[in-house]
């Protein structure tokens, strides 16, 4: 960022009333000037008024040293110079003063007040001065010449620093606007800056969420089952080899596809490392568009599971020994892709809850086409106490159901959760058609 008027306003310093030393300076040496020639301009006054020579010289020293005061107080500065005008003395005072008054902040009438009073002084003063010198015949020239001089003594001595002191007043205030501009522009970038930090950060940890949601429900699953037949292969491969052969071979399969699916989503997450290295330079952006290409691409390439794979699904888990009772009402039909995903996904972690906390509970698993939804529900009745004292411990992270709950929220759906008067448990979700 440039240096904008605040930095530049706190980075000046100056003695007294001035912003900058070189402008004290400067006043210092216009004050010597002015004194210099009121001093001089005070001699020839004395002798015309009969005063001492010194004290006509130092009337005149004092006089022009109030050019020093020209930037606090330029009122007083063109009132002096107005004083001393019959005494023709201060003509440098006069014009810088009046050049001063027009490039300040006064209001325009006091401004136009005081060059109307020096232009008429002077204008009085010259035609004064020049009737005399041709009275005295210092002067041959005709009458006409005295209004000429005067006018355009008066107007030479007035309007040109007038003019330009309103031009440099106006271009001051000028910049000092664009200066505050700068200001605000400044503190709109630097809010912006913090609130695109607040959206990346809101996206990476969207992203994290939505990662943790896909790992879940991709190997709690498939792991779930895996446990599950381990059990049973311990359990009768003593008794029944050619049973234990068939629960080994269905661990593997389910293994090579747990394995399949982390592949394909972690594939999605590196797709879009390419994005965030072109948009290096500008990392918050880098990051929305990380995640975002991370978070749709295997919705948007078809990558993710459908309800066509829900028989595969229950078939798997009557596999493992639950019995599974799917009824499907309705016309069967398609549905955008992410719709298909999480209602596959809240019956897949259906199962997967009922492996963990209710093994040989029988469960019933309902899909509703209606005309502007779909719904899905999953209830098992208690466990039997032979099963649960045998099943396999499967540990439970606690975020099935939470999962479960985000994904439909966020379709614009309803999910419903919790137990049954005759002992089990319901998952219940209905998901807009479109």
């Amino acid at each position: 960022m440039t240096t904008t008027g605040e930095e530049c306003a706190s980075a000046r310093g100056g003695p007294w009333w001035w912003a900058r030393r070189r402008s004290a300076v400067f006043d210092s040496g216009l004050a010597v000037v002015s004194a210099a020639e009121c001093a001089l301009e005070g001699y020839p006054f004395a002798q015309d008024a009969g005063v001492p020579v010194a004290a006509g010289m130092l009337f005149g020293l004092l006089a022009g040293s109030v050019l020093l005061v020209r930037r606090k107080w330029p009122i007083a500065v063109v009132l002096v110079s107005i004083a001393i005008t019959p005494a023709q003395m201060g003509f440098l005072m006069g014009i810088v003063g009046l050049y001063t008054l027009a490039a300040s902040e006064l209001p325009r009438r006091i401004i136009g007040s005081l060059a109307a009073m020096q232009l008429v002084g002077t204008l009085i003063v010259t035609f004064v001065r020049v009737r005399q010198d041709m009275v005295r015949g210092d002067l041959d020239l005709g009458d006409w010449f005295i209004p000429f001089a005067a006018i355009t003594t008066s107007l030479g001595l007035t309007a040109p620093p007038l003019l330009l002191g309103l031009y440099v007043g106006a271009r001051r205030r000028l910049m000092e606007s664009l200066r505050e501009r700068a200001d605000s522009l400044e503190r709109e970038l630097q809010l912006l800056a913090e609130r695109a930090e607040e959206r990346a950060e809101w996206a990476r940890g969207e992203e994290r969420t939505r990662i943790a949601r896909e790992m879940h429900d991709v190997v709690a699953h498939r792991v779930s089952l895996m446990v599950v037949h381990a059990a049973a292969l311990q359990a009768v491969a003593r008794k029944d080899p050619e049973k234990a052969v068939r629960n080994a071979a269905l661990v593997g399969d389910m293994g090579r596809q747990a394995l399949t699916e982390l592949r394909e989503m972690l594939g999605v997450l590196r797709s879009g490392d390419g994005v965030g290295e072109r948009s290096a330079s500008v990392p918050l952006v880098a990051v929305g568009v990380a995640a975002a290409a991370a978070a749709s691409r295997a919705v948007e390439e078809g990558e993710g599971p459908c309800l066509s794979e829900l028989d595969v699904l229950i078939g798997q888990s009557a596999a493992a020994g639950m019995v599974v009772d799917l009824s499907v009402e309705g016309e069967v039909r398609g549905y955008a892709p992410e719709i298909e995903q999480t209602a596959f996904r809240v019956v897949q972690e259906a199962l997967t809850n009922v492996h963990k906390h209710a093994a040989g509970a029988k469960t019933y698993v309902r899909l509703a086409h209606r005309v502007a939804e779909i719904a899905m529900q999953v209830e098992n009745g208690p466990p039997p106490e032979a099963a649960s004292a045998s099943s396999a411990r499967l540990p439970s992270g606690g975020n099935g159901l939470v999962g479960m709950r985000e994904r439909v929220v966020a379709l614009g759906g309803v999910f419903v959760s919790g137990p049954t008067d005759a002992g089990g448990f319901r998952v219940a979700a209905v998901i807009p058609a479109e």
